[in-house]
């Protein structure tokens, strides 16, 4: 079977391939899919190549698939599998294995298996870890953002306090306390403050910074205060740029008190060291942003980790709870995953999109596999009339929600402009 793919050859070398993929054997399995989220950590795997810890050494004569957020319908299952899945089902998939201590995961270092490609076959421990999912909702692209929910509520579990003079871990944010997400008006962070207001163990105060003015504007807009306290969160917005001491601001908004949790979403040195700064007693800091320099570092105040059991940590991904979690609470309609997607584009836009990903605005880039457009703003899609003159009902659908991607966009962009119809 032949399949369309984008790969990576090496450091910032990615190229939309047409090629056949080899015999599925009888322990793995052969999908269709259908959505793939552009992720940053893409563009990092992109712009190190071979550097990076995921990908092979080989990659310049066996260049691998990338995109490891996504979804799709199963086509053929191998024998071994047979009990477990069906043809026709649509599947979620966790890219974290860990499979046997291996750092391999899909969208980094597999040949015939990644998000970015039209057809994919799914090696066996994939499935023998039980990182392919039965997806029973509706919408592809909430399967997809799954996985960046999942890193996301990962974070939040990865969190920890103690208890007085006992040496206990409580995990989690620290629930009825005092949140800070710095840099947190982009997508990820989207997702966070979706998650904080809606789960069950929330925070009591939620503050959101960023220095991106629109960021912050399209935030308030999708996540408003009022919607906010009608969930017990007192949530508030800041640019800090808008106040000559941000970090004493900061604090009044709490009382004068330190945060009993702060997350820094961007690598910057600055940020994270506010961020230890902002910290109360046994206040913990959760390094969520990834830094591409291997050498990234910041100072932190090691008096209040001596006496203030002040803590730092860091988290990355999510595992197969996390992203059944996501699932589950999106199926509820508890958390609206869309809210994080601003562009959508076909798979000829990929190689562009993710050399370019810092640059472009905005949050997450839905691409569709089997359908091909330039990578487009969902409050632009009526610019691509002239492209297909059913793009200005694509448009309208998403205006009428406020430019949030739906299920209703997503059929009506599946079933009447796909090149490929049957997918939907």
């Amino acid at each position: 079977m032949k399949t369309h793919a984008v790969r990576l050859y090496g450091e910032n070398q990615l190229k939309l391939d047409e090629f056949e993929l080899p015999t599925m054997g009888d322990d793995e399995i052969l999908v269709k899919v259908i959505s793939d989220s552009i992720c940053m950590s893409t563009y990092k795997a992109t712009k190190l190549g071979k550097k990076h810890k995921r990908v092979p050494n080989d990659c310049d004569v066996n260049p691998i698939v990338i995109g490891h957020e996504f979804a799709g319908i199963i086509k053929k299952v191998g024998k071994k599998w047979a009990h477990q899945f069906k043809e026709g089902d649509k599947f979620a998939i966790q890219p974290a294995l860990n499979y046997k201590g291996s750092m391999d995961s899909p969208g980094y270092s597999f040949r015939w298996y990644g998000g970015d490609m039209t057809y994919a076959i799914i090696p066996n421990e994939v499935m023998e870890i039980n990182c392919l999912i039965n997806y029973k909702g509706d919408a592809f692209f909430e399967a997809s953002l799954a996985e960046p929910m999942s890193c996301v509520i990962g974070a939040f579990h990865a969190t920890y306090h103690t208890i007085p003079s006992q040496y206990t871990h409580v995990m989690d944010i620290k629930e009825h306390g005092a949140l800070a997400i710095l840099g947190g008006a982009g997508p990820m962070g989207l997702g966070a403050i979706d998650y904080a207001i809606h789960r069950d163990h929330k925070p009591r105060l939620l503050v959101i910074t960023d220095l991106d003015h629109d960021r912050l504007k399209r935030a308030s807009e999708v996540f408003t205060v009022e919607e906010a306290a009608q969930h017990g969160v007192e949530l508030h917005y800041v640019n800090p740029a808008d106040h000559d001491d941000v970090e004493a601001y900061l604090r009044s908004l709490n009382g004068g008190l330190g945060y009993d949790d702060v997350m820094v979403f961007v690598p910057v040195k600055a940020l994270c060291e506010q961020g230890d700064r902002l910290l109360g007693k046994d206040g913990t800091l959760n390094f969520f942003a990834g830094p591409t320099d291997d050498q990234f570092t910041a100072n932190i105040n090691l008096y209040n980790v001596h006496y203030g059991a002040t803590k730092v940590i860091g988290s990355t991904g999510g595992n197969t709870d996390d992203l059944l979690e996501s699932l589950e609470l999106t199926a509820q309609n508890r958390i609206r995953p869309g809210s994080m997607i601003t562009h959508i584009g076909g798979l000829d836009s990929v190689v562009e999109t993710v050399l370019n990903y810092p640059s472009i605005p905005g949050g997450k880039k839905m691409i569709y596999t089997h359908h091909r457009m330039p990578l487009t703003a969902l409050e632009d899609l009526h610019t691509l009339v002239d492209l297909n003159p059913k793009y200005q009902t694509l448009y309208d659908i998403v205006k009428a929600e406020n430019f949030i991607w739906t299920l209703e966009a997503e059929r009506y962009l599946l079933k009447d402009i796909m090149e490929d119809p049957d997918a939907s």
